[in-house]
């Protein structure tokens, strides 16, 4: 019987505005998990989880792997490298062989965009994305939205503008859907190289200069240069882009107020976010990162069919 959310979480442009808050909500008891001498719940005690990474990852890769043994799941990781995906097995074939193994969910990150619906959709188990070339890292998403929400209560109307790389960022496009769901307003900022086309038609706002950018929003979620993906002539230097483009101190100093910075790491100090900046009074990527195991136990906890009601119970250890 699938959960509230449903069998996958593929992205956030297919959820309602209820079932990320949904989410959001569960993540709290979970969170104060990890504030405990003893960070385990037997929640998920006998369920078998696979983290199959096609790409490089730490953060992620950890932030799923602490989720998945505070909730007292057995993990496996799987890495391109070294196994049979190396030699030329198809994903589909890697899949269905795990899942002969009496697996229930699979985390997947993959260079490919598609790749996670194209597995949810032949294989049985619980399949989360955990970013798919340049669609949607979902869990992100919304471990940025409810590091907001924690600041600000509610997100209906505040502004919240999204700053550099958003062509080659999945983070933008899940901020993106999730943010206007729950009635942000949400701008991007960057060169019009690293802008998708019709990016409006998402319901965004553009604004060219960071100065304007800086001037109007709440919140400044700063996105890291994907330099790999990246052939020339995107932008004529690293430190032309800083120049431009770079959230410094100086720049938030002539802010009209105080603003809430977040970046998804990992970062480019001294390209596009200065380190007194990252490191500075108004950054809450920390907590982001807090937020981020939290959220993917909630995840867990919820494609596994667990009530959200009884999140509270499970935080105590009792469900």
């Amino acid at each position: 019987m699938p959960g509230p959310l449903g069998k996958d979480l593929l992205g956030l442009a297919p959820l309602s505005a209820a079932q990320i808050e949904l989410i959001l909500d569960t993540a709290g008891p979970f969170r104060e998990i990890s504030e405990r001498a003893i960070k385990k719940v037997p929640t998920l005690r006998g369920a078998t989880i696979v983290n199959l990474f096609f790409e490089a990852s730490t953060r992620t890769r950890i932030s799923f792997e602490f989720a998945e043994k505070r909730l007292s799941a057995d993990t496996v990781n799987v890495a391109s490298a070294g196994s049979s995906v190396s030699k030329g097995e198809t994903l589909v074939d890697t899949a269905r062989n795990l899942e002969a193994m009496k697996i229930d969910m699979v985390v997947i990150r993959h260079s490919a965009s598609g790749a996670a619906r194209f597995l949810a959709e032949r294989i049985e188990s619980n399949v989360i994305n955990a970013g798919d070339g340049t669609h949607e890292h979902p869990t992100q998403g919304l471990l940025d939205m409810l590091t907001l929400r924690d600041r600000f209560g509610s997100l209906k109307g505040k502004r919240i503008c999204i700053v550099g790389d958003v062509l080659h960022s999945r983070v933008a496009r899940s901020n993106i859907w999730g943010l206007t769901k729950l009635g942000a307003e949400v701008a991007v900022c960057g060169p019009r190289s690293l802008l998708p086309n019709a990016i409006e038609e998402m319901g965004v706002t553009v604004i060219d200069r960071i100065e304007d950018a800086i001037a109007w929003a709440d919140a400044l979620n700063i996105l890291r240069l994907q330099l790999e993906r990246m052939q020339a002539g995107y932008i004529p230097s690293l430190r032309e882009y800083n120049r431009v483009f770079g959230v410094t101190s100086a720049r938030l100093e002539r802010a009209p107020k105080d603003l809430l910075i977040l970046h998804p790491g990992p970062m480019n100090r001294g390209v596009e976010i200065d380190s007194d900046v990252a490191d500075g009074p108004h950054s809450v990527i920390l907590d982001q990162v807090t937020n981020g195991v939290a959220v993917r136990m909630a995840v867990l906890y919820l494609l596994a069919g667990g009530k959200p009601e009884l999140a509270e119970a499970a935080k105590k250890g009792n469900a």
